[in-house]
């Protein structure tokens, strides 16, 4: 990195005139960008033109945040004010964010949790192994088109598969449009084809639930045993949970990779396009209903029962359909009634301000 002019250094990092744009207002203020490579109880390891940073909110932006998504995250661009002789930086605000992958927060909390920020491209790894879920590949699809990143379906395990041609049937019924590619990363087969994701500047983000092989994938990705992998569970192919934090990571290609623990938990957050492109398949027979409010149910002309009835669509994927659909609209109700709360105590802060400042007579 030091052979590197600014320039060149923050864009292999990612840079482009999107941030550039954004930060043009700052720069005139004399300060510095940095990209958050690693997130620990909100301390913050940075990539910048300086080298790496340790990184630290400011009390004002402490002070002015709502919620955990005006935080920074991994992935995030920031305006820091470096203090390089003792490789630390102020983070003083974010830049907009051109992407970001979100889920409800575990737990009762309705609060987004944003996974990874600025990403080009989305690796789904699912193993083809006895984790294999289909439904699950549903909620990562919604979550990954919502984020504004493409995603790629990235099948691990091939090694471990008895009948792939039926399994990338499965997949290819649900992740229309979508690029799918066949690995064993344990024998290096298949990597080849995710070469082209990799370029400079280019940022990665790998999602999928625990044991399905990311730590091996971004070892071999990587050239280097960046994450520790645990031994297959004997019963159900299953490799222990390992990753256990977030981080961006410079690949050889000179693109940079985001590794994410596995989730147990895969809550949707708001996904209105997420979830029309994840099942654009049923929203387009949908469309060829006799009538527009068409419930799906008992109505004359319903195309969609006619599709699961012929076996065009099936049943399984529709129930999804509703059950997902269901989920969004009661956490729909739940985030409107957070949102009216953090209102009226965004409203008391100010009224707090103000009486603070008001001259005594």
């Amino acid at each position: 990195m030091n052979h590197l002019t600014n320039e060149q250094t923050l864009k292999s990092l990612g840079w482009n005139e999107y941030f550039a744009d954004h930060f043009a207002p700052y720069a005139e203020q004399g300060y510095s960008v940095g990209r958050i490579s690693l997130e620990h109880k909100r301390i913050y390891r940075l990539m910048s033109e300086h080298g790496e940073l340790l990184g630290e909110v400011t009390g004002k932006l402490r002070y002015e945040a709502t919620g955990r998504e005006d935080y920074p995250a991994v992935g995030d661009w920031v305006v820091i004010n470096p203090r390089v002789e003792e490789k630390k930086a102020s983070i003083h605000a974010l830049l907009p964010r051109k992407s970001k992958f979100s889920r409800k927060a575990a737990g009762d909390t309705v609060e987004e949790q944003i996974v990874a920020a600025n990403v080009d491209i989305v690796f789904l790894v699912n193993a083809l192994n006895n984790d294999f879920n289909i439904r699950r590949m549903e909620r990562y699809l919604i979550l990954a088109w919502e984020s504004g990143a493409s995603p790629v379906i990235v099948l691990s395990k091939a090694d471990l598969c008895d009948d792939l041609d039926a399994r990338l049937a499965e997949v290819e019924s649900v992740a229309i449009g979508v690029p799918v590619h066949v690995v064993s990363a344990e024998h290096g087969e298949g990597l080849e084809q995710l070469a082209p994701y990799l370029g400079e500047g280019k940022t990665i983000a790998l999602m999928g639930s625990s044991g399905v092989g990311k730590s091996t994938l971004i070892n071999k990705l990587s050239g280097s045993e960046m994450q520790r992998v645990s031994e297959v569970r004997e019963g159900d192919d299953r490799g222990r949970h390992t990753t256990t934090h977030r981080e961006l990571i410079r690949l050889p290609e000179g693109g940079l990779m985001i590794d994410t623990p596995g989730m147990r938990e895969l809550q949707l957050w708001e996904a209105d396009e997420g979830f029309r492109g994840a099942f654009d398949d049923i929203e387009s027979i949908a469309e060829e209903c006799r009538f527009n409010d068409c419930q799906h149910e008992r109505e004359p002309g319903c195309a969609v029962r006619e599709a699961i009835e012929d076996g065009t669509l099936e049943k399984a994927r529709f129930d999804s359909y509703l059950k997902l659909q269901r989920e969004l609209a009661h956490l729909a109700r739940k985030e409107d009634a957070r949102l009216k709360a953090a209102e009226k105590d965004k409203w008391k802060k100010i009224n707090v301000e103000m009486r603070q400042r008001k001259p005594k007579r």
